[in-house]
């Protein structure tokens, strides 16, 4: 996969050419020289496997909730071989995940509650949507 042109480093980390400039922006990505000359691939950047292994790495960090300022920092220490601030992010990581798993079932049962509620009610509004009504602030 050497030699690739952004859009082909896009395509093989499955992620848009904008999405390749913005992480170079924010430094999670190196942006290679173009080459000498004109002669050389007309002045086209080239990126190579560890750029498509970064991108993807990236991605997944991304998928498992971490931020990009996260990102950056694990990729800093994967040069330096921290094991104990990696897994010091991914125990803070876990944290906030464990915290909103707390919300996501509270609101799952209060929702479940609200279901039985409305179909084993009598006449008038349901309660779901009167629950709604009045937690608008």
């Amino acid at each position: 996969m050497s030699g690739m042109t952004i859009a082909g480093l896009a395509r093989a980390a499955e992620v848009s050419v904008e999405t390749v400039r913005y992480y170079q922006r924010r430094g999670l990505l190196t942006t290679p020289e173009r080459p000498a000359g004109a002669g050389q691939a007309g002045g086209i950047r080239r990126y190579g496997d560890e750029h498509v292994r970064r991108l993807r790495f990236v991605r997944s960090a991304q998928a498992a909730g971490f931020t990009l300022e996260q990102i950056g920092e694990l990729l800093a220490l994967d040069a330096t071989e921290d094991r104990a601030r990696a897994r010091e992010l991914a125990r803070e990581r876990i944290a906030a995940l464990d915290a909103r798993i707390g919300e996501l079932e509270k609101a799952r049962a209060s929702l479940q509650r609200l279901a039985h509620e409305c179909s084993t009610g009598s006449a008038g509004p349901c309660p779901i949507l009167t629950s709604f009504e009045h937690r608008a602030d």
